[in-house]
C-alpha cells in the first residue's frame, strides 16, 4: 500500500523531484536533467499507475489522496501529502489539480515496438509545439490509433505540458523515434504500411479518397510549413482535407483528429 508521509516544509529534500516545474532551465522533466515524467491532476496519474511508466512518488492534498485511494491501494510508492500553499511554493505555481506523481523516463520503444500489430500510425515532421503533440495523442487514444512515430524537429512529448494536454494518453498510446529521417521511412513501407502525406495543396488527392491500404501511416507536419517536400516525396501519395474557400489550412492537432476518423470509419 502507499506510504503517506506529511510535508509541510517546501525545502523538504524528498519532493525535489516536483520543484520548479516552471523553471526553463531547472524542471525535473528535462531530457537532459532529471529526465522524469511528470503526471498532473487525477485522471492522469491513474493512467500513469496503468502505463509502463512506473510512478516513483505522489505529491498532493488530502482530498486528492482520497479520491485515488483505490488506484494507490497496491502501489509501494511514498505520497507526499502536504495543504495547498505548501504544493504552490515546491512546484512554483498553484496547481488547481491538487496531485502529482512523476516516474523515471523507461527505456524508450522502438519502431518494431511500436509496428508490430499496428495497422495505423501517426508520424510527426517538425510538430514543435507541446499542446499540439498533446492533442494529437489525446486524439490518436480516443480514434484508435496504434501508434506515433517522431521524425526530426518535434517537441518532447513527455514533457509536463503535454502529458497534461494528452490526458495521460501519451502515457499509453506507443511511440517511437525515427533515426534516419526521412529515409527510415522505408522501413514502414517494407512492413506493409502506405505512406500518406497531409497537405493543404489543391492538387492532392482528397483524404477519403487517398487511404487505400490495410495499413496506414499518416504524416503531418509543422504549423504553417507543414511537411517538407523532402518528407513528401518518401509517402505514396499526398492528400488533402476538402476546407471552405478562403481556409488555407487548419491546426495539426485538428487535421490530424479528422484524418483519424477517416481512417476509422473507412471500412477495412
Amino acid at each position: 500500500m502507499v506510504h503517506v508521509i506529511d510535508i509541510d516544509d517546501p525545502s523538504d529534500p524528498r519532493v525535489d523531484d516536483f520543484r520548479d516545474l516552471n523553471s526553463a532551465d531547472r524542471r525535473p522533466d528535462l531530457p537532459g536533467g532529471k529526465g522524469l515524467v511528470i503526471a498532473e491532476g487525477v485522471l492522469v496519474v491513474q493512467r500513469m499507475l496503468d502505463s509502463r511508466f512506473a510512478a516513483t512518488s505522489l505529491l498532493g492534498v488530502s482530498r486528492r489522496l482520497d479520491e485515488l485511494a483505490d488506484d494507490l491501494r497496491d502501489v509501494d510508492v511514498p505520497f507526499y501529502r502536504t495543504d495547498a500553499a505548501t504544493m504552490a511554493e515546491v512546484v512554483g505555481f498553484h496547481l488547481n489539480r491538487g496531485v502529482l506523481a512523476v516516474a523515471h523516463r523507461p527505456e524508450p520503444l522502438s519502431l518494431d515496438d511500436v509496428l508490430d500489430k499496428a495497422t495505423t500510425v501517426a508520424v510527426l515532421e517538425g510538430v514543435n509545439d507541446h499542446e499540439n503533440v498533446g492533442s494529437m495523442f489525446r486524439n490518436a487514444a480516443g480514434l484508435g490509433v496504434d501508434g506515433v512515430l517522431f521524425g526530426k524537429g518535434c517537441a518532447d512529448p513527455l514533457y509536463r505540458r503535454a502529458v497534461r494536454v494528452s490526458m495521460g494518453h501519451v502515457l499509453r498510446v506507443p511511440f517511437a523515434h525515427v533515426d534516419r529521417w526521412p529515409y527510415d521511412l522505408d522501413l514502414l513501407r517494407s512492413r506493409g504500411f502506405q505512406l500518406v502525406s497531409l497537405t493543404p495543396d489543391p492538387r492532392a488527392i482528397p483524404l477519403a479518397e487517398a487511404m487505400t491500404g490495410e495499413k496506414v501511416a499518416l504524416l503531418l507536419g509543422a504549423e504553417g510549413p507543414g511537411l517538407t517536400e523532402h518528407a513528401m516525396r518518401a509517402t505514396d501519395v499526398r492528400a488533402r482535407i476538402p476546407m471552405a474557400v478562403g481556409t488555407d489550412s487548419l491546426n495539426v492537432a485538428t487535421a490530424a483528429a479528422m484524418a483519424f476518423y477517416e481512417r476509422v470509419r473507412l471500412p477495412r
